[in-house]
């Protein structure tokens, strides 16, 4: 190690992680008034025209705007059909291959020997001094040690131990919804829900549980990474919010584990009794990585799944009646869910090497993007894959948790909390009407929902 890394290592393992990111917020803020050129960009929202009015090769599906103007479903077609890999080389993220067919993400996703998830898993690059490192943006082997200090918390002995606690904190929430009434289903079930749970995986304390939530959607809505609407300023200071709760936490827990306390199963516990991960407070870049992206992977997939069930079994009245009359659909529903929703749209890798896909030729340090929410609506794969059918055959075949190595580590838990949502729907209510389209979040990345308007009937006895 270089003396320069040696006195940066020593500096960040000493300084505060708080005041770290306060300075590099300050550094930016700098930067920012001497040069124009370094202030994040600002993503406007236009109207995206019919793809069959847009050249091929000018076709940008990284647009932030795609998803809530309901243009995404005929763009991909359009890929899938005349390019299923496709270069753009003039987006707002730079340079990119768009791959749109299930066959070659599949491909793509598990073969870590020639594409590489370093250094982010998004379509664009981190703001400057957030550049936070998380095992899943890793290579094996440091990906597999890393995964492996965090994934015990959901092993199946543990998920059948948190069954209980989860349907308790459902029955909660649903018992003190408004019936009758116009109330907001992010709002009241699909965030809480994510919040409590979120709080029981880390051992966070629990009337602090929606700072969780609101961490989780800044880290996801950089314009730089997702071209999203977060000011970098209020990023910078919620970055700083979260280094200094999740370090008197991880102090805490460290000082009740010496003093004799038997630690717990919780995702802090479990790192700092890993090898690998025990002195993860010292190096701040990945702590705050590794952290955030528990929070997001915690966040994202389950909390938008929730709102896009009940979306669509609104637009697919047939299927609600096909579940009301037949509730042991709901475990196959849920799949079809997650692959109907696919939460997060895509996963980046970098080429490692030159190779072909599908007739392409693919350079050594081009970036490709695996579009699972394309891949989820290949008829290749999925027959009738825009429609949503609860008995599909093949609904678990989705990619929404991704495939290979990198496949996503909660994926039970998120089937176990949907499920365990709609059985306690089902018990309660006859209906879940959506009143008015949803609010759709400003990302290429997180395919997720602000508001929607919906009203309960209650179930006769």
């Amino acid at each position: 190690m270089k003396v320069i890394d040696q006195l940066i290592h020593k500096a960040q393992a000493t300084v505060p992680i708080d005041l770290q990111i306060r300075g590099a917020h300050l550094y930016q803020k700098i930067k920012r008034t001497a040069l124009p050129s370094a202030r994040p960009p600002v993503f406007i929202e236009r109207r995206i025209p019919d793809v069959a009015d847009v050249a091929l090769a000018d076709i940008d599906v990284s647009n932030p705007f795609l998803f809530r103007q309901g243009q995404w479903k005929s763009y991909f077609q359009r890929l899938r059909d005349e390019a299923p890999v496709h270069y753009q080389s003039e987006s707002a993220f730079g340079p990119f291959w768009s791959i749109s067919r299930y066959e070659d993400i599949l491909a793509v996703d598990k073969d870590h020997e020639r594409f590489s998830a370093e250094p982010f898993i998004v379509l664009g690059d981190a703001p400057e001094g957030l550049s936070v490192e998380m095992f899943i943006a890793m290579d094996p082997p440091k990906h597999d040690i890393q995964r492996q200090a965090v994934q015990g918390v959901v092993a199946p002995k543990n998920l059948k131990e948190m069954e209980g606690l989860i349907r308790q904190r459902v029955q909660d929430v649903l018992d003190h919804l408004p019936v009758d009434k116009p109330f907001d289903w992010v709002e009241q079930v699909s965030m809480e829900l994510t919040a409590r749970m979120l709080a029981t995986l880390l051992d966070f304390p629990y009337e602090k549980r929606h700072k969780l939530v609101y961490w989780s959607d800044l880290a996801a809505a950089s314009p730089e990474t997702t071209g999203g609407p977060a000011d970098m300023d209020e990023t910078f200071y919620a970055v700083a919010d979260m280094a200094r709760h999740f370090t008197a936490l991880w102090h805490d827990k460290a000082a009740r584990t010496a003093a004799g306390e038997a630690p717990g199963y919780d995702l802090i516990s479990l790192l700092q009794m890993h090898d690998s991960t025990k002195d993860l407070v010292e190096r701040p870049m990945e702590f705050l990585g590794n952290l955030a992206l528990l929070i997001v992977g915690g966040n994202d997939t389950t909390r938008n799944s929730m709102t896009g069930g009940v979306l669509a079994l609104n637009r697919h009245p047939e299927e609600f009646a096909k579940l009301k009359a037949n509730p042991s659909l709901i475990p196959n529903m849920v799949s079809e869910i997650i692959r109907w929703q696919t939460p997060l749209a895509y996963m980046r890798r970098v080429a490692k090497v030159d190779t072909m896909l599908n007739g392409q030729f693919i350079r050594k340090g081009d970036k490709l993007v695996m579009w699972y929410v394309s891949g989820n609506r290949d008829e290749r794969q999925f027959d009738r894959a825009d429609d949503f059918i609860i008995d599909r055959a093949n609904a678990r075949n989705h990619m929404s948790f991704g495939f290979g190595v990198h496949r996503c580590m909660g994926n039970r838990l998120a089937e176990l909390q949907l499920r365990i949502l709609w059985e306690e729907l089902l018990t309660r209510f006859e209906d879940i009407r959506v009143l008015s389209e949803p609010e759709i979040v400003q990302s290429n990345f997180v395919r997720g929902y602000t508001k929607m308007m919906v009203q309960l009937t209650r179930r006769q006895a």
